[in-house]
């Protein structure tokens, strides 16, 4: 008996002297916590920049704590006071910031035996895969999307890394069609999230509301039309000025943005002729004459907290009148706050924000209506705004509990055993909810684990400046924090410098302007990542409207798929733009038929997590709700799995 209990007395004793990071303190991050400290785990980091859900709060049991929901205080401080009443003696550390901030550099990482991710963006999905790379230390990647959920092991030279395979990028709409031609609700909503930065946020050009006059299908006189645009001084003048220095000059008038809004920019769209030929025009919308729809109980109708006999109100669709009515008073207290935060001030869009989210529910629908679509609750609106999955608790909890087994497994010395484990929804064929698999090993055409990683984009050098590389390409694509970036050109030509001021004046002139060429070669070196990268350059002068850049070869968006088998992709942590390392096993193909479920990145919604079943139970596809597009999906290749494991369904989602 003694000798049986040895290995365990050894992991409770390597539990309570190892220190582990945990990255993300929000849905799943706070019940694994409450696992760690209950396991035996003594010294616990955490780094996290989430505010406190009541959902999270529920997780650990601690409804006093809703108190800091409304202050908007750190959701650390209420997770580590609510997992010390489980365990006192543990030693935790919490740190309220940006996990890609330069002090959490790889020395930091190499403090800890382990590292567990519980965190809903790709950005520092990424970020943290490159630092626990670099500095080779075991990563637990985790996700949950509805009632879908995943676990996977990352270590180096062993596993795949998160980056391994490609993710599907991000969908991006025409500013032309956001802001003249919208044709899905998605649209609307973005417009909105575009007019709370621009009415209350941080302004960007690039996010402009106001009818485009330079949108490709137009082909009118800009003078004359605008001679025909009949806007009301009284109710809020088209004017090419800011939206909001116009807006704090009516002192934030909300009939006056109303009438601006969906009145005076729509009369003005409809000027533009050639638009409407093909298309059922915009139906402009006049304060007045909706306030003699709006009903006596409409203060009661909008109110967000208000639950009626039909159901929640989050999952009602209001009227017209009851959208302009929530509009009005959501602007009026948006302006407060913005008042109360002094001149300068700028508020930050935030889902979980009641007034944020109100204004734009009403925006959005609003504009649904003038241009003909069907309107949305303010639960779906949420869901698409967010670019999230509703968080199903007990989904956060098994996946949690998982996180811990494998955990156990590594700091027992047993990393062969570790597994990718999938939560599916229904129980597959075997009557299994948990599917266990094989762990794959590294991809040999990689852009981060390979041991020379290198990628190949294709861009026109006369068109493409330095600061677009920097920022559109290696920032945002390559997922880089502060990239050097050193032309191969026998002089060492420094292109880009991540020290500040150094090479700022390179940022608006072109790449042919410092030779780069066809065949160009570019050494990025990423210091805080410790992560090296060539860029081979191929100039293309017939790039499709409006593409900036491909990337081609052995690179992210082409990574070679195994035969018979399309893209896999992975499960997100409530967050659909943050898929999970694709770590499924191969079988042998007379075998059931294994599918990879992605539902689309855009516009997730309750309806578009449903699996709907196919032909005998084995095929599923995911459809989305405002497309119609069928999600894609992968047959199980062809490794062969464990004994055990033959024959299991295994779905996951993005």
């Amino acid at each position: 008996a003694l000798i049986s209990k040895g290995p365990l007395i050894r992991l409770a004793d390597s539990l309570s002297a190892c220190r582990v990071l945990v990255v993300g303190a929000g849905g799943i991050g706070c019940e694994l916590l409450k696992n760690l400290v209950l396991t035996g785990f003594k010294n616990i980091e955490v780094v996290s920049l989430d505010v406190p859900n009541v959902l999270y709060t529920q997780y650990l049991d601690c409804v006093q704590h809703t108190l800091f929901v409304n202050l908007r205080l750190s959701v650390l401080q209420v997770a580590k006071e609510s997992v010390l009443q489980f365990c006192p003696t543990a030693n935790i550390t919490a740190y309220h910031d940006s996990i890609m901030n330069p002090e959490y550099n790889v020395e930091f990482f190499r403090n800890f035996m382990l590292v567990m991710n519980a965190l809903d963006n790709r950005a520092a999905r990424n970020h943290v895969n490159r630092m626990c790379l670099a500095a080779d230390i075991p990563l637990i990647e985790s996700g949950t999307a509805g009632y879908l959920g995943q676990v996977t092991v990352i270590k180096k030279g062993l596993t795949e890394c998160y980056e391994c395979q490609p993710k599907p990028t991000q969908k991006t709409f025409p500013g032309c069609t956001i802001r003249n031609t919208p044709s899905e609700p998605i649209h609307c909503i973005v417009w909105a999230k575009y007019l709370f930065n621009q009415l209350f946020g941080e302004e960007d050009a690039d996010q402009e509301v106001s009818p485009d006059t330079a949108d490709p299908e137009l082909s009118w006189n800009p003078a004359d039309t605008e001679a025909r645009a009949t806007a009301s001084d009284q109710d809020g003048d088209i004017k090419r000025v800011s939206t909001k220095d116009w807006a704090r000059s009516t002192g934030y008038d909300a009939v006056k943005l109303f009438n601006k809004l969906f009145k005076d920019d729509i009369q003005y769209l409809l000027t533009m002729d050639k638009l409407w030929k093909k298309r059922k025009a915009p139906l402009p919308l006049d304060w007045l004459e909706i306030q003699k729809l709006v009903p006596a109980n409409i203060q009661q109708l909008t109110c967000p907290q208000e639950v009626t006999g039909t159901g929640l109100k989050d999952q009602q669709v209001l009227g017209v009148a009851g959208y302009s009515q929530l509009f009005s008073r959501s602007v009026e207290t948006l302006r407060s706050m913005l008042a109360d935060k002094g001149d300068g001030a700028e508020l930050v869009w935030d889902k979980d924000d009641p007034p944020a989210m109100d204004f734009v529910t009403a925006a959005a629908n609003l504009r649904m209506h003038i241009f003909s679509m069907n309107m949305k609750s303010r639960f779906d609106i949420k869901s698409m705004a967010g670019n999230i999955i509703p968080a199903i608790a007990t989904t956060n909890a098994v996946i949690a509990g998982l996180i811990v087994l494998e955990a156990l497994k590594i700091l027992s010395g047993d990393v062969e055993q570790c597994r990718t484990i999938f939560l599916n929804k229904q129980p597959n064929p075997r009557k299994k909810l948990l599917v266990p698999c094989a762990l794959d090993p590294p991809s040999a055409n990689c852009y981060v684990c390979a041991s020379k990683p290198e990628v190949t984009v294709k861009l026109n050098v006369h068109k493409t400046l330095v600061l677009a590389l920097q920022d559109k390409i290696l920032k945002e694509k390559f997922g880089m924090v502060a990239p050097d970036v050193q032309i191969e050109d026998g002089k060492g030509t420094i292109l880009i410098s991540s020290e500040e001021g150094e090479t700022e004046a390179n940022n608006s002139k072109f790449l042919s302007d410092f030779g780069i060429r066809h065949g160009s070669r570019l050494q990025v070196d990423d210091f805080l990542q410790d992560y090296t990268l060539l860029v081979n350059v191929i100039h293309c002068e017939d790039l499709e409207k409006d593409v900036e850049f491909e990337v081609v070869g052995d690179a992210p968006d082409k990574a070679p798929t195994p035969p018979g088998a399309q893209e896999d992709k992975n499960v997100a942590n409530g967050n659909k733009d943050s898929a999970e390392p694709s770590t499924s096993s191969k079988a042998p193909a007379e075998q059931d038929d294994v599918l990879i479920v992605d539902s689309d990145e855009e516009e997730p919604s309750s309806s578009t997590m449903d699996v709907r079943m196919e032909s005998g139970g084995h095929k599923r596809k995911l459809h989305d709700a405002e497309t119609g597009e069928a999600s894609a999906k992968r047959q199980r290749l062809d490794q062969p799995l464990a004994a055990d494991e033959e024959d299991d369904d295994i779905i996951a989602l993005d």
